[in-house]
């Protein structure tokens, strides 16, 4: 039988650890592969994607966290947002955009295509957001995101609160099927990959 993984709440020091995972994580997801076409450019350009909005928006809301590694090195990653904290502000939209462009460059403005998409379709009712699970290469498949999932959604369910999320990825949603969320339809980028809207209900 396998060790527990480890899962801690993250903090603001840990925003460079957090955005190389999940630029790892991410590096040929098919949402983010539409959004940088070029195999170099995502390298370069995810890790600054997922720094500039845990810097500015998620980390801030106190309901990230990350899976360690035994050496404490990072794992895996999931930046959640609490009921009713899932749309950011004005403020925080001018914050985060600088990393934005450098992370997107000329394809900016696909990556504003997919926030739109997103945002037009989330649901109204009070939840727990989801924005974002990826766990790096090397730790794929050993239990580090099932472990996030079971942390938070431990607390979640203590507050019988619903929670949501949108796979980019076919191949997570059984995980997240696993876990009590339920495919509600599909979303179709304009000229790109569909994502599928999951919602959990309160337990």
């Amino acid at each position: 039988m396998s060790e527990p993984k480890r899962v801690r709440a993250a903090e603001r020091g840990d925003v460079r650890a957090a955005a190389d995972a999940l630029g790892a994580a991410f590096r040929h997801d098919p949402v983010m592969s539409w959004i940088l076409p070029d195999e170099r450019r995502r390298a370069a350009g995810l890790p600054r994607f997922f720094g500039a909005v845990a810097r500015h928006v998620f980390f801030p809301l106190d309901a990230s966290d990350l899976a360690l590694h035994e050496d404490g090195t990072v794992a895996g990653v999931a930046m959640w947002t609490p009921p009713n904290r899932w749309q950011s502000t004005i403020a925080t939209d001018l914050r985060v955009m600088p990393g934005l462009i450098r992370a997107f460059g000329r394809r900016v403005q696909a990556g504003k295509t997919v926030g739109d998409l997103i945002k037009h379709h989330h649901p109204k009712d009070p939840h727990w957001y989801l924005a974002m699970l990826g766990t790096t290469p090397e730790a794929r498949g050993a239990g580090y995101g099932s472990a996030l999932l079971r942390s938070r959604l431990a607390r979640i369910d203590a507050e019988g609160a619903a929670a949501y999320l949108e796979s980019s990825n076919p191949d997570n949603v059984p995980l997240y099927e696993r876990f009590g969320f339920t495919v509600t339809g599909e979303l179709r980028i304009p000229g790109g990959p569909p994502l599928w809207p999951m919602w959990r209900a309160p337990r």
